[in-house]
């Protein structure tokens, strides 16, 4: 098989994955019916604007709805924004908050409070809202909060750790929005990002009570040895921001859906790479940890399975972490790519693309940055071909430079989901 047939099936798998939870395809299943009032659709994430467009296309083509009828505000990664209209589409920072996504968040507690008993408040998360939907607590600045944020990512801190902060710093996260939406009736669709899809943690959970505590938040702090700014010091020390928890009055009569999940999409891949011959091995859509070493331990699969003269697909999910090091550019999936790589060392009948389902792998928070990136049997032969050393690269933390160099980035821009990462190695 040749390198552009095997880039090519590597890329359609994928393509599989993504397309199993667009919005366009799983989303009006879901959608309750109108109300007699109006439709308040406040969305957050990476997927919100095509979710917000999917819900105005539906409410207006399945139940002739007039505008007037639908209002609201969809806050999305920069590059990710879609038109939604009459619902406002925001693009914002991520994974660093910036002023943009303050002001929207503002707006949609307005939005919230606003709604009344005869509204639907419908509440459209994704994997980015924690990002795009923020308020920082009282007397904690924008500034503060980013420098929270960048401390946690570059701590090696998993998502639920990341999370477990954020909502303790903020008037929005950990079921707060659900406390703002009073009388009108709240329900939730979401796109799963997280291991075990819970909805305490995607998007920081706004809609859904929060069981985590302050003390966790500033046990978190102190195991990531993480500096906090001296007004995050006095939030996490303050009652008054402990989140709603399993049985506050404000959760009664809401409800949460979650319309597309990791595994599903991991599923849709496995039949794709069945119908291209390939016998599968499925690993799950929770995987976690530090990527080098995830890399290594799937690497050794896949050379098992080369040993066993076996055509197989090693696929896995999940969200893995990079311990940050170095002073490179690159995010987990890269630096798995480059691990596995590394591990592979140059094995014939070996290709392989990590990527994550959102379009974007870490990088500088554009939305041309790489997904990811493809690893082939000559990988290794070429970077030292071009005086490329991979151990460097990968101890600088600097796998977009390394794929980059190679032409090896996967770059396919946003894809307006957001179902974790999706690697795949062919074997055979």
């Amino acid at each position: 098989m040749s390198e552009s047939s095997t880039r090519a099936d590597l890329a359609a798998i994928f393509a599989t994955a993504v397309a199993a939870a667009h919005p366009d395809m799983v989303l009006a299943a879901h959608l309750p019916e109108p109300p007699r009032g109006r439709v308040v659709i406040l969305g957050a994430g990476k997927a919100a604007a095509a979710m917000a467009a999917a819900a105005v296309r539906h409410y207006r083509e399945a139940h002739g709805l007039a505008a007037g009828r639908i209002a609201g505000i969809a806050v999305t990664r920069d590059g990710y924004g879609l038109s939604a209209d009459p619902v406002r589409v925001v693009e914002a920072g991520h994974p660093v908050p910036n002023a943009a996504g303050l002001a929207a968040t503002a707006e949609v507690l307005r939005l919230a409070r606003g709604a009344g008993a005869d509204d639907l408040v419908l509440a459209l998360i994704s994997g980015g809202g924690s990002a795009n939907w923020l308020l920082p607590a009282d007397g904690v600045s924008l500034e503060d909060k980013q420098a929270v944020t960048r401390a946690l990512l570059r701590s090696g801190a998993g998502i639920g750790e990341i999370n477990c902060v954020r909502k303790h710093l903020s008037q929005i996260k950990g079921g707060r929005l659900a406390k703002a939406c009073g009388a009108a009736r709240l329900v939730t669709l979401a796109i799963s990002d997280v291991p075990g899809d819970d909805p305490s943690v995607i998007a920081s959970g706004p809609t859904v009570p929060d069981a985590t505590t302050l003390a966790e938040a500033r046990a978190i702090v102190e195991r990531r040895g993480i500096v906090l700014p001296a007004s995050c010091v006095v939030a996490l020390a303050d009652p008054a921001n402990e989140t709603p928890k399993p049985g506050d009055a404000a959760f009664a009569g809401t409800t949460y859906a979650i319309v597309a999940t990791p595994a599903a999409s991991l599923a849709a891949a496995a039949k794709a790479a069945e119908a291209l011959g390939y016998a599968v091995t499925s690993l799950g859509a929770d995987v976690e940890g530090e990527a080098r070493d995830v890399a290594a331990a799937h690497a050794a699969l896949a050379l098992e399975a080369k040993r066993r003269g076996e055509k197989r697909a090693i696929l896995s999910g999940g969200e893995l972490t990079v311990t940050i090091r170095g002073e490179g550019r690159g995010g987990p999936n890269q630096e798995y790519a480059l691990s596995l790589a590394i591990a592979l060392s140059g094995a014939e009948g070996i290709a392989a693309l990590a990527g994550d389902t959102d379009g974007t792998d870490g990088g500088t928070g554009l939305a041309s940055d790489p997904a990811g990136a493809f690893v082939l049997p000559d990988t290794l032969a070429r970077a030292r071909a071009a005086g490329i050393d991979p151990q460097a690269a990968l101890a600088d933390n600097d796998s977009t430079g390394f794929f980059a160099a190679l032409g090896d980035l996967f770059v396919p821009g946003p894809t307006h989901t957001n179902v974790n990462d999706c690697r795949i190695i062919l074997v055979g």
